[in-house]
């Protein structure tokens, strides 16, 4: 018959984990897996493009939980196991090996594969995702016989690697195929300081430069070819284009979803308890409008983790936790809050040559999100603006000697 266990949790990372201690924390008494791809102890991703690949920290400091925890909690830890098909009816999952595991409710947590390249030369050796311990271990490995560093991606990973890599001496190419960075996730003023803040670190920064294909010299990477024909010389790729939602098993087992798997606000899929948390969870946000959309943050995950726990120990509450994020590159703090998706205006608060501002997004007058940098106490206070929707004028919100407390109230 295989295993069994009364909650099966699909996936080691962060909505993995949290979903499996919010259990204990409210007194679920069952048997608890999480089965996971890696052979790691669940541990926090965010470091592995940040002070996991500058060395600042041993693996060990960025495990979720210590090893100790998990046998005292009595959650059993099936590791270095790919779950590739899910019978909803029979309750059981096949995992690669052939091996089937029963369960009395599953908690799909799987996130995301990196997205790839498709162009010649994109499967050589030297090009590197940043997504796993083992992507950011690899690619440390050949740090030492490399010089010249292209990032094919603007977004953060992308951005953050190429920090990272200038801060240890490389020389960093950042190609982003958009006319600027972080093009889809922030507004033109930011995308702007960050282009700047790279280039004077000695990072080049080029924008709509579209990749033809990877060039080899002895089954390694030796340059990029722009769609102009130019090539780029380096001996090392990272590719920062976004993920694929790993969901195949569910939506093979007649789940609805498409880009990533729907669930409801209690991150309830379609089909018998089976519920998806994280990256690959398509939920309705009401700070999308009310959009189906899939959230790729730490705080969606462990959110989405307490969701489902409150469900299973029968205290339902839907999800409806204020979106929030972060990124570290160089010695500036980004910290967001709320959704700058559909937004109509943009109000900078405070000085941009300073390195200390926020931008402030706005949607039919009302705000919707930060974009906070060294400015920690507006995004603290920020966060009440975008719950309320507040209607503030820009003007206002655009004087950075009044506390957003102050405009909250008023």
């Amino acid at each position: 018959m295989g295993e069994h266990f009364d909650i099966l949790i699909v996936g080691g990372g962060h909505g993995g984990a949290q979903a499996a201690v919010a259990l204990r924390q409210r007194k679920f008494a069952g048997t608890i897996a999480i089965v996971g791809d890696e052979p790691e102890l669940p541990y926090e991703r965010p470091p592995l493009s940040k002070d996991y690949l500058s060395r600042e920290k041993e693996f060990e400091r960025i495990l979720i939980r210590p090893a100790s925890f998990w046998a005292d909690k009595e959650v059993t830890m099936l590791l270095g196991r790919r779950v590739t098909a899910v019978d909803p009816a029979a309750h059981r999952v096949t995992t690669a090996d052939g091996a089937t595991i029963g369960y009395g409710a599953l908690i799909w947590a799987t996130g995301g594969s990196p997205r790839r390249l498709t162009c010649d030369g994109h499967d050589l050796s030297g090009v590197h995702a940043v997504r796993t311990r083992a992507d950011v271990d690899r690619l440390m490995g050949e740090l030492a016989t490399t010089t010249r560093v292209v990032v094919i991606g603007g977004g953060y990973i992308g951005l953050e690697a190429a920090a990272v890599l200038s801060k240890l001496g490389k020389q960093v190419t950042v190609l982003e195929a958009l006319p600027r960075v972080l093009a889809r996730v922030a507004g033109e003023p930011l995308s702007r300081f960050y282009e700047a803040e790279h280039r004077a670190h000695g990072v080049e920064v080029r924008l709509d430069a579209m990749v033809a294909a990877l060039v080899e010299r002895d089954g390694a990477v030796s340059g990029v070819r722009l769609a102009d024909g130019e090539v780029l010389p380096c001996e090392m790729v990272i590719v920062g284009i976004g993920i694929i939602p790993s969901v195949e098993p569910l939506l093979a087992a007649g789940a609805a979803g498409g880009n990533g798997v729907d669930v409801d606000a209690h991150c309830r899929t379609s089909l018998p308890d089976i519920y998806a948390i994280g990256d690959c969870a398509a939920h309705e946000s009401h700070f999308a409008g009310g959009a189906r959309i899939r959230l790729e943050s730490v705080q969606n995950a462990n959110d989405q983790a307490t969701t489902v726990a409150k469900a299973i120990t029968g205290e339902p509450a839907p999800y409806e936790a204020v979106p929030w994020f972060w990124s570290n590159q160089y010695d500036l703090k980004l910290q967001t809050v709320g959704l700058s998706t559909g937004h109509d205006q943009v109000v900078v608060r405070g000085d941009i040559a300073a390195r200390s501002f926020s931008i402030v997004y706005l949607k039919q007058g009302r705000v919707i999100a930060l974009d906070c940098v060294n400015a920690t106490k507006d995004y603290v206070q920020g966060r009440a603006l975008v719950l309320a929707g507040a209607a503030i004028a820009p003007e206002r919100l655009a004087d950075a000697a009044v506390p957003l407390k102050e405009l909250a109230t008023a």
